[in-house]
């Protein structure tokens, strides 16, 4: 091998750009007042380790209250309680909430404040954009927050918990019907049958759930590729086959429960089971709609509540509960919260959104407002308004 000549040291390979400014961050946890929604952005255990870090965390009171978590435990961890949400903005720099601010919130904002939240863009706003951006907000849509493998991190995790929770429902749901039935069956007598419309995370958890139980499942998709990828995933053979009228016709008088998980990225979710194939299901079978927060992808769903959370009809027991994670809220709360809590290090690390936007990190993907541009073009497009490349934003 040839030597390096005199004078020449050797090429030494470009090490990972390293903060040089770190940020002393104020975080603020609004409670959440959305409706049904029980879940916390961080839990004691992430904010006592932001807090070892040397960042400043002020919780409203009550913010954990439905998750288990007390005021008690987040003033441990080294929490500040506040009593009211307007502390909680005055307070602090960067807002972590789970639904997005409240028209009520939107008045508490402050320039230069980051506030990360959902977009939930079925409901979303132009004159809710607008204020953002006239106020100078910097604001982070967990909807749009993508690592590097193309993955949705805190949507994905949420749909995990959906996929499970489903079966667990529709177990209670299934032995409490007019047929009594155990899910899983025992010996001598057969497991229910269930039937998942759609082949992402939310259907590979309620099948990999239902699997687990000892059921016969059975999967349908409008792609061919996306049961491959289901099948691989769950590492074991199971019936699938394409969403058409005539197989529904055939599977669905012999389905126990039915789970809707089809959805289609940025539109609402497909239309799928119609009131007549509802119809010809056996009275006490269970459909769980997990799509419904979009629409649903059967005719006869409703959306209920937590309290409320089923209606029957034709004699089949619906549950339309738009928000299923909100059912186990400090299993939700602890999952989100390990989501934002490697983020929220990261912003103190680097001294603030603009570097960590510069180095590439992550979260430049989920900025839709930033320095008074909405930099989303996907929102852009919705609202018919300008929109910027954050990049261009941070040069």
């Amino acid at each position: 091998m040839e030597e390096p000549r005199r004078g020449f040291p050797l090429a030494q390979p470009q090490a990972e750009r390293v903060p040089t400014l770190e940020k002393t961050l104020s975080i603020g946890v609004p409670r959440e007042r959305y409706l049904q929604e029980r879940r916390v952005s961080l839990v004691p255990a992430s904010v006592a380790t932001l807090v070892s870090r040397g960042h400043q965390v002020i919780v409203e009171h009550r913010a954990g209250e439905y998750a288990s978590f007390p005021d008690r435990v987040y003033v441990e961890a080294g929490a500040t309680i506040v009593y009211s949400p307007e502390e909680v903005y005055e307070r602090a720099g960067c807002i972590v909430k789970i639904t997005p601010p409240s028209e009520r919130e939107l008045q508490f904002l402050r320039p230069k404040q980051v506030v990360f939240s959902a977009v939930h863009m079925g409901s979303l706003r132009p004159e809710f954009l607008r204020t953002l951006l006239e106020k100078n907000v910097t604001a982070v849509g967990y909807e749009f927050l993508q690592a590097k493998d193309g993955s949705l991190p805190l949507m994905r995790i949420m749909s995990e918990i959906a996929g499970y929770a489903a079966i667990q429902i529709a177990a209670e749901l299934l032995a409490r019907s007019g047929n009594a039935l155990l899910l899983g069956g025992i010996t001598g007598v057969p497991p229910a049958r269930v039937l998942i419309l759609g082949a992402g995370t939310v259907a590979l958890h309620a099948a990999r759930a239902a699997l687990g139980f000892g059921c016969s499942v059975t999967v349908l998709d409008e792609e061919v590729y996306r049961l491959q990828r289901l099948r691989t995933a769950l590492g074991q053979p199971i019936a699938t086959g394409l969403i058409q009228p005539d197989l529904l016709n055939e599977l669905l008088p012999q389905t126990d429960v039915l789970i809707g998980a089809l959805y289609r990225k940025g539109s609402p979710a497909h239309l799928v089971v119609t009131a007549d194939q509802v119809a010809r299901m056996a009275e006490g079978s269970v459909i769980i709609d997990v799509a419904i927060d979009q629409g649903g992808n059967v005719e006869t769903s409703v959306q209920t509540t937590h309290e409320l959370p089923t209606v029957v009809k034709y004699g089949v027991i619906h549950y339309g509960v738009p928000n299923i994670p909100s059912r186990v809220p400090r299993t939700a709360s602890i999952a989100f919260s390990n989501v934002l809590l490697p983020i929220l290090l990261r912003l103190g690390e680097y001294g603030g959104m603009r570097s960590l936007l510069a180095a590439g990190h992550m979260i430049k993907s989920g900025v839709y407002a930033y320095a008074r541009h909405l930099t989303n073009r996907t929102l852009a497009r919705m609202f018919q308004m300008e929109s910027l490349d954050v990049e261009l934003l941070v040069v």
